[in-house]
């Protein structure tokens, strides 16, 4: 199995509450993150400004994530590109932690109890992965627009509105009628031929 891209490894923070480390990551080869209409595509770079802190429990990791996605208008359809700038800080506990806290359960208001969810290390790395998905992918727009007030498309003819001229319009035939329609069309046509 290929190694995750998002792991990283924190051998050189001391093991001692207070210490810190800063660093620019910039990962390049990470499958693609986002949606059908808009994603980072897994040759566009993800840049992280991480910051690492020993806290008595584990490592605290604080990041800047910065991206650029391309997608499409959820109205026109035109290609656009929407700028990622996204914070996160999240705890990752020492293995030996997460060995004691992993059957603590939590009451749920439904009466169900749900596993404390906690991150923990692997050995001196921390796998970024989940921090940095939940960062990017919940902050997108399900519905993005290459700008606020986007007309979209002409419903009968499907091209742009804004490229159209103000006066464009389509007659408008009700489908109840169009049946008389061609019947009108075929007398006409009869009796063209009779004369």
């Amino acid at each position: 199995m290929a190694r995750s891209p998002f792991r990283f490894n924190t051998h050189d923070l001391p093991r001692r509450a207070g210490e810190m480390r800063e660093y620019h990551l910039s990962i390049t080869d990470h499958g693609g993150l986002g949606f059908d209409v808009l994603s980072i595509k897994k040759e566009q770079p993800i840049d992280i400004d991480l910051k690492i802190e020993s806290v008595s429990e584990g490592v605290l990791a604080s990041a800047h994530v910065e991206s650029i996605a391309v997608g499409e208008c959820g109205r026109c359809l035109e290609p656009l590109e929407f700028e990622i700038s996204e914070d996160f800080q999240e705890l990752f506990e020492y293995e030996k932690d997460h060995r004691k806290k992993k059957n603590n359960k939590k009451s749920s208001e439904d009466g169900e109890e749900d596993e404390l969810e906690v991150r923990q290390m692997d050995g001196d790395e921390i796998d970024l992965d989940g921090p940095i998905r939940d960062a990017i992918i919940l902050n997108l727009p399900q519905n993005p627009l290459c700008k606020v007030d986007c007309k979209g498309l002409c419903p009968d003819c499907g091209e742009k509105i804004e490229s159209l001229p103000a006066d464009h319009t389509h007659e408008k035939v009700d489908a109840r009628w169009a049946a008389l329609g061609d019947l009108k069309e075929r007398l006409e046509g009869e009796n063209k031929r009779k004369d």
